[in-house]
């Protein structure tokens, strides 16, 4: 049975979604709708084959950022059982290791990953606001 392509989708299977704050700007006319103009937003909202490609680009970045940080990650701290190894016996020099060496470049590591997710999703809402 063919499906009218005016039809909005819905969500059969969880809970009921509850109104969002650009759904209701919407309603009150201050994004021009669908019909004859370009929306990404409403792209997205319909869940077309645009929208998608926005999301899955905005999903793709943020794996990329997430995959640079865990492979630091691995260079940071997979070399330390044989820097251990390779030391006299005194545990005060490898808690200094991981004092000093290994946690400041962690917590900066944090941050910058904190920082270019965030980035990501702003110019991921820049885009669909702009447009």
């Amino acid at each position: 049975m063919p499906q009218d392509p005016t039809e909005r989708r819905v969500t059969v299977t969880g809970a009921p979604r509850r109104s969002l704050p650009h759904a209701r700007l919407r309603s009150r006319g201050r994004y021009p709708q669908a019909s004859g103009s370009y929306r990404p937003r409403t792209e997205i909202d319909e869940q077309t084959t645009l929208g998608h490609t926005y999301v899955r680009s905005l999903m793709r970045s943020q794996l990329r950022v997430a995959l640079t940080v865990f492979a630091v990650l691995v260079l940071l701290v997979g070399p330390l059982p044989l820097v251990f190894a390779a030391m006299p016996d005194g545990a005060t020099l490898e808690w200094a290791v991981l004092g000093f060496c290994v946690y400041p470049p962690l917590v900066l590591l944090a941050r910058w990953y904190v920082r270019r997710a965030e980035r990501n999703e702003k110019d991921f809402v820049r885009l669909v606001e702009d447009r």
